[in-house]
């Protein structure tokens, strides 16, 4: 499960603070999947970047009783400095994982050969994504974090591959996804929230929460 108790965060733009939550309590269970609605700039990502860890909140506290993955989708990554192999296998210790098991899965998935093994930063965009793609799918989490959307590479190939490997893993995990994407909510989520004005607003299905979120411009 996956708790946050009396969360609030916010940030001042240089005009005025704008308030991403405001004293919220909720818990995401193992087995219900989530999808949270929200527009651009209304704070998707500092959401599930406290979600994973990577950010604190202001207030408040955020429990993870399980296993919860980093967010996957377009932006975000890694120490940049380090190799794949090198952050697949800090990964793999933080959750305590075999990191030789979980080094040589991830080093057959990404495909991107004597790369594996230089800093990322080296990395061109599409060779970045799919070793991010590449380490979480070698990695075993209760909760996956979707962040926007789910990345693609210019390797169709590998998104095909690495596709079908995700499905089959999210078919036995919970995800979260933060999103204004309704058809990427639906193929995975069975409940729904909205984020509006410091504030999740949850439904037990789709449709209730797409009214609100719609209503709201």
């Amino acid at each position: 499960m996956l708790e946050f108790r009396n969360v609030s965060k916010s940030f001042w733009t240089g005009k005025k603070r704008k308030v991403i939550l405001n004293d919220q309590s909720f818990q995401i269970p193992l087995g219900i999947s989530l999808g949270i609605f929200a527009k651009n700039g209304s704070g998707k990502s500092t959401i599930i970047n406290m979600m994973a860890g990577n950010e604190k909140p202001d207030e408040g506290q955020i429990f993870r009783h399980c296993k919860v993955s980093f967010p996957l989708g377009p932006i975000g990554g890694f120490g940049k400095k380090l190799s794949a192999a090198e952050n697949v296998r800090i990964l793999a210790r933080m959750h305590d994982m075999d990191p030789n098991a979980v080094e040589a899965r991830c080093r057959y998935i990404a495909g991107i050969e004597e790369y594996f093994d230089r800093p990322m930063r080296q990395y061109s965009t599409g060779m970045a994504e799919r070793a991010r793609y590449s380490i979480l799918l070698s990695l075993d989490y209760d909760i996956y974090l979707i962040d926007e959307s789910l990345p693609m590479t210019t390797d169709v190939e590998f998104n095909q591959r690495a596709g079908a490997l995700l499905a089959d893993k999210l078919e036995h995990a919970t995800v979260v996804i933060v999103s204004h994407n309704e058809n990427l909510i639906r193929n995975f989520c069975k409940e729904a929230a909205v984020l509006k004005d410091g504030q999740l607003h949850f439904f037990d299905n789709i449709d209730e929460a797409r009214e609100l979120y719609d209503w709201t411009g």
